[in-house]
């Protein structure tokens, strides 16, 4: 291996340990990937992470600064195809092999700015923010899933938006009280958080499982490399939304729900044996 190679192949790496250190659930989807695509969605990944962090946790420091700089960086990184910046040298690696556009990374990063004032969300804006910080994330995968078949692709966005769409609006349930208490935030339009009730809750969760519904059937359509990594996902997050679907409004409104560690692994296991009988 060459020393350009080796650079590029550390920097895929740093984008690894970051997906394995911030997300258990993340990370086991990845290893069910076929073994070419686990160190692209990587590099998206270790991208996506981070310019999350500069919104959601550098509160001492100018974060409008700081992600302006985070956007600008991008873009040099990708027209240069290279970058000292180990995170955005993986990710432009990735933009530039894969040809994702950069319209998707440009809506992705929109998002993110949205999250540095105090919007009060009605539905275009709603659609907006979970186009540009979900739905693209899935569809930057999908380029890497299904390189160079363009028909392919053309046919899945609708199924990858959908399913993004959904595992966003089930984590905004899962964390609106957080969102509301310490950042200030409520994404659900015309949503009162302190009036927050079943009514409300039973609303959110219809628009999920028509988004979920439509998700799944493009997952049986997948590259079979990708087809197991997605299903994974889409289980753990259905089994979250189950639980949360038992609960009332207020106790969604007081904590925050989750799916353990035990729970995940028994559910990867079992969609493994599901994949191996061909029943997805």
């Amino acid at each position: 291996m060459d020393h350009k190679a080796l650079f590029d192949h550390s920097t895929l790496i740093c984008s690894k340990n970051i997906t394995n250190l911030y997300s258990t659930s993340f990370s086991l989807g990845i290893k069910t990937f076929d073994k070419k695509f686990h160190l692209p969605i990587y590099g998206i990944y270790g991208f996506v992470r981070y310019a999350d962090e500069i919104v959601d946790t550098f509160h001492e420091y100018d974060k409008k600064a700081l992600l302006a700089e985070f956007k600008k960086e991008t873009y040099q990184a990708i027209e240069r195809k290279l970058s000292l910046n180990p995170v955005l040298h993986a990710f432009q690696l990735i933009v530039n092999e894969y040809n994702i556009g950069l319209d998707l990374i440009e809506a992705f990063l929109k998002s993110m700015e949205m999250d540095l004032y105090d919007i009060e969300y009605n539905n275009d804006l709603y659609n907006e923010y979970i186009y540009g910080s979900a739905e693209v994330v899935g569809l930057m995968c999908l380029r890497v899933f299904c390189k160079n078949n363009e028909s392919q692709y053309q046919s899945l966005v609708p199924s990858a938006r959908a399913l993004g769409a959904a595992f966003q609006k089930i984590n905004f349930l899962r964390d609106i009280k957080s969102d509301y208490q310490e950042r200030g935030r409520t994404y659900f339009p015309d949503l009162d958080f302190k009036n927050f009730s079943n009514e409300d809750k039973i609303k959110i969760e219809l628009d999920i499982k028509a988004d979920f519904d439509k998700g799944f059937e493009g997952i049986k359509m997948l590259p079979k490399g990708a087809k197991l990594g997605v299903y994974v996902a889409y289980i753990y997050y259905l089994q979250l939304f189950k639980k949360i679907k038992e609960l009332p409004a207020s106790r969604i409104s007081e904590e925050r729900i989750r799916v353990p560690d035990f729970q995940k692994i028994s559910l990867l296991i079992q969609s493994y044996f599901r994949f191996q009988l061909n029943a997805i």
